[in-house]
């Protein structure tokens, strides 16, 4: 990290509490001091799924909170549903600057900077609050800062939430029920050795694409968080879901780093400061609409079980660990060290 990176990080961290604060609608962060003087900037700002997901939530909140800190002077236009291409396409378009900045799921950023590959581990976070405070902590940002070494910027930790287990073959409660599972996972080496690890046949894929296979029926199944399967209808292919929670998945708020270096030193405080209340926001908004997305999926027909043999899953991807425990040495125990 650079001298620049390291004197604005007691910055960024001290936003934090407030950040949270006004997400929840307990606070009112001010208006920058320089947003009058800023020129008109128009940021483009894509993803990968549609306007029910918890991605498009944080995208429109961030939409909404520049405009608001800017005085009107920094506008985004979001696009949804994949329609600048998927998140792999994405990420190489920030980086030679063809697209703006996005909403990112952390499992394709990682095949940039493999750092990031730590938080897929899997039952690593027991806790939404112990994710967040390693994400939003110092370890985080050390991590998102090494973005900059592939041309992007790391604006904030946004989340997938943790994962559950979908398919349409059969009810699964312990890892034996996922033996020759067809089953998509993200395009990242943890997630499929993962799902090896435990019977599965591990189909990565790019979302958009997993989308079709589902309908076709050519995977039986998939990983995601409740509010993925309520925001794409999931119930009409998928018969069950299983809350094996087996990944706290982070997304990201990431941005071309040579667009972000030419904003003035003013809107680039504003995009970093609604980037991280619009993650806090999103976060929040998962938190009070899981129990309603389950009766949802549950009313669509889909058979859900709560409470399987998690601890049968925790035993077998023991070797998961054993086989990454090394490479990821950096931060694997810090992470630990800081959830005890």
């Amino acid at each position: 990290m650079d001298t620049s990176n390291r004197a604005a990080a007691p910055r960024r961290l001290a936003h934090r509490f407030a950040l949270t604060l006004a997400a929840l609608g307990l606070f009112t962060l001010p208006l920058s001091s320089q947003a009058e003087e800023l020129p008109a900037i128009q940021l483009r700002l894509a993803h990968v799924v549609n306007s029910d997901d918890t991605y498009h939530i944080a995208a429109t909140r961030f939409q909404e909170l520049v405009s608001e800190q800017s005085d009107g002077a920094i506008s985004v236009e979001i696009y949804p549903n994949a329609s600048l291409g998927d998140e792999r396409t994405l990420l190489e378009g920030m980086q030679i600057g063809t697209v703006d900045m996005g909403v990112i799921t952390n499992g394709p950023v990682a095949n940039f900077v493999d750092d990031f590959s730590v938080f897929e581990l899997p039952f690593l976070f027991p806790t939404a609050e112990g994710a967040y405070s390693v994400l939003d902590g110092e370890i985080g940002q050390e991590i998102l800062d090494k973005l900059e070494g592939v041309n992007l910027k790391g604006l904030a930790f946004t989340e997938r939430g943790f994962r559950n287990i979908t398919n349409s073959r059969n009810a699964i409660n312990e890892p034996a029920d996922l033996d020759g599972l067809r089953l998509r996972v993200i395009e990242n080496e943890v997630y499929v050795d993962t799902f090896r690890t435990l019977g599965a046949n591990a189909v990565p894929m790019a979302w958009t694409e997993a989308l079709t296979a589902l309908q076709q029926g050519t995977i039986d199944g998939q990983e995601n968080p409740v509010n993925v399967a309520a925001a794409f209808n999931l119930a009409e292919t998928q018969n069950y879901l299983t809350m094996t929670r087996h990944i706290y998945a982070p997304a990201i708020f990431i941005m071309s780093l040579p667009r972000f270096n030419a904003l003035p030193e003013a809107a680039q405080e504003i995009v970093l400061d609604a980037a991280h209340e619009a993650s806090a926001y999103a976060r929040a908004q998962n938190a009070a609409t899981e129990a309603e997305q389950l009766d949802e999926v549950r009313e669509a027909g889909m058979e859900v079980n709560e409470t399987p043999d998690i601890a049968a899953f925790q035993a077998a991807v023991a070797p998961v660990y054993e086989k990454y425990g090394q490479r990821f040495a950096d931060y694997l125990p810090r992470i630990q060290a800081a959830l005890e």
